[in-house]
């Protein structure tokens, strides 16, 4: 008899993954906020918000996606510089 997967565990990227992943979520999450807030501000609650605003997520995303990959490991340094590192156990 063969046992199911767990399901906790199905669907799930391999840990080395991490580093694109994070980036690309984070990037679509801020992009999707910083883009809706400064069309808006631009355009106002218009029907041109609604069909502009995509496009400006799109671009912003594009620009953005790469810039993390690359500048992350930057960031975790200079973090790691300023933050003490937790107490070991």
């Amino acid at each position: 008899m063969t046992s199911l997967p767990d399901p906790r565990r199905r669907g799930k990227l391999p840990a080395r993954y991490a580093a694109i992943v994070l980036p690309l979520v984070l990037s679509l999450l801020m992009t999707f906020v910083i883009s809706g807030v400064s069309t808006l501000m631009s355009l106002g609650p218009t029907s041109a918000f609604v069909s502009t605003w995509p496009a400006a997520w799109a671009l912003s995303w594009i620009v953005a996606f790469p810039t993390l990959v690359v500048l992350l490991p930057l960031v975790r340094r200079l973090v790691a510089f300023v933050v003490e590192a937790p107490p070991q156990k």
